[in-house]
Formats: C-alpha cells, sequence, structure tokens
C-alpha cells in the first residue's frame, strides 16, 4: 500500500539522487544524450531523473551506474 502523502524526507532523497545522478555523468564527461544512448533511455527522461521529476527503477539504476562506472550505492546512499 502505497504512502500518502509521501513523507517529506523522500522529495529530497530523490534531488540528492539527482544531484548525485548529474555529477557523475559530468565527471564521465557525458551530456544529457550521450547517457542516455548508453542505456537505451530519451535524453529527457535523464533530465527527468536529474530533476527529481521521474524516478527510476532499479533496472535502469543498475543501467547507469554500469554506464557511468560508478557503484551503485554511490549514486543512492
Amino acid at each position: 500500500m502505497p504512502l500518502d502523502p509521501m513523507p517529506d524526507w523522500v522529495p529530497a532523497r530523490r534531488r540528492q539522487f539527482g544531484e548525485r545522478l548529474r555529477a557523475a555523468r559530468l565527471h564521465a564527461n557525458l551530456t544529457q544524450l550521450e547517457l542516455g544512448q548508453r542505456i537505451g533511455r530519451d535524453h529527457r527522461t535523464i533530465h527527468r531523473w536529474e530533476y527529481a521529476l521521474r524516478k527510476p527503477d532499479l533496472e535502469d539504476l543498475l543501467l547507469l551506474a554500469d554506464a557511468l562506472n560508478v557503484p551503485l550505492a554511490d549514486l543512492v546512499r
């Protein structure tokens, strides 16, 4: 059963994830378009994750970590 409303810390953690994703992408010298191509997602999806407008699923998280060559835990901690 989903929580309604979502606890305050959840949106904050999603924003933190987006910031870490963006930092890792920039560190890898990739654009949103390039990262999207590497993982088979549209660049607008990457943008939505970075700005906490949407949330990636587990498969997406695994693909991101692999494409960025970072441990998954570093993205989601």
